[in-house]
């Protein structure tokens, strides 16, 4: 496969301004150094499972810790993401972007090695087995939104060509032994040919996280992920999940719940109850305004990354004034707004 042959070959890009990436930071491995270092795949090293297959925790002989993207049967399909993958982890380097450790492609087994990350992911602080431990108080969270925001806009404005994710999600925002973090799995990138406004493609990505044009017409841009990460943000400073069951036939975004809340200025009751109000109410106001302005139904009215992050880290407070006073949060604007409490997942894309 070409995308392989080239990384066989060395061929890495290295993006200005990342003080990072170096050709020989990665390798190909054998598949018997793998199933040495993850104890033949062993079920009690298992991290993860997902469509693609599964993820395992390992020791190289070094004694240096890793993660195996290990996929669970060979297709074209399959091949054609594993290919992706490695390309794209192969072209970039960014401190808030999982780095490639290597590859494995021996008969029909496609692996692909990552560094190891302790702790694990958003996901599983948000609602999984580290929820109740409330390892995620407020500074750690505004960290990860930076950061992560930091992440998606070198894929969108620094990377050449540059890279639509398409698949931002609180597990694919991974975290190290310092919660720093890494925004993982490019299984569902895009290369955007230099000029593109979009592509056209085959729906990818996660119910509750898709943009409306993509979803609905399969228009990939960086819009797509802006709306993803507008998502995001509300799960981070809320605890809350994308789509809220309020009974077996109906379901509510974490958009129309938390839009009358900040329309109201009723900020405080978008916080996680975990952090028991020991927050920034100002840090939160700004990543709830931040959230709704970058998940708003048009996609040339969201943001770009680049401006987010300014956002997040303090750098644009006049424009985040101006945001405040967007007509999509006057008080006495309509909640629907064009949106529906309802939701089906029989008439949404799968993930």
């Amino acid at each position: 496969m070409s995308c392989l042959s080239c990384l066989c070959c060395g061929k890495w890009s290295d993006e200005k301004g990342t003080g990072k990436g170096r050709p020989g930071t990665w390798r190909v491995f054998s598949l018997k150094e793998l199933h040495s270092a993850t104890n033949n795949f062993n079920y009690d090293n298992k991290l993860g499972e997902g469509g693609f297959g599964s993820v395992y925790w390992g020791q190289l002989w070094d004694g240096s810790q890793i993660a195996v993207k290990r996929l669970k049967v060979w297709s074209n399909k399959a091949e054609m993401e594993f290919a992706v993958e490695v390309e794209i982890l192969g072209r970039v380097r960014h401190k808030n972007l999982l780095s490639l450790r290597g590859y494995c492609a021996e008969g029909q087994e496609r692996l692909i090695v990552y560094d190891y990350m302790p702790n694990l992911s958003l996901l599983s602080h948000l609602h999984g087995q580290h929820s109740a431990e409330c390892l995620l108080d407020w500074g750690r969270r505004m960290s990860i939104a930076i950061g992560s925001a930091e992440g998606i806009a070198y894929l969108h404005h620094h990377a050449m060509p540059h890279i639509i994710h398409r698949d931002i999600k609180a597990s694919n925002v991974l975290l190290d032994s310092d919660f720093q973090v890494r925004v993982a799995d490019f299984g569902f990138a895009k290369l955007i040919p230099d000029g593109a406004t979009h592509v056209t493609t085959r729906v990818k990505g996660t119910l509750g996280y898709l943009a409306p044009e993509y979803a609905m017409f399969g228009k990939a841009s960086e819009s797509c992920d802006v709306y993803s990460f507008g998502i995001l943000l509300l799960e981070l400073a809320s605890g809350r999940k994308p789509i809220e069951k309020l009974s077996p036939t109906l379901k509510r975004s974490i958009t129309d719940w938390a839009l009358p809340l900040v329309r109201q200025r009723r900020f405080r009751e978008l916080a996680d109850p975990k952090l028991n109000g020991d927050f920034v109410e100002a840090e939160l106001k700004k990543m709830a305004l931040v959230a709704l302005v970058c998940t708003q139904g048009a996609p040339e009215k969201r943001p770009i990354m680049l401006e987010v992050v300014e956002f997040l880290k303090g750098e644009a407070n006049e424009k985040l004034a101006n945001l405040e006073n967007d007509d999509m949060f006057r008080p006495d604007k309509p909640v629907a707004d064009g949106s529906s409490d309802c939701i089906s997942e029989e008439k949404n894309p799968k993930p």
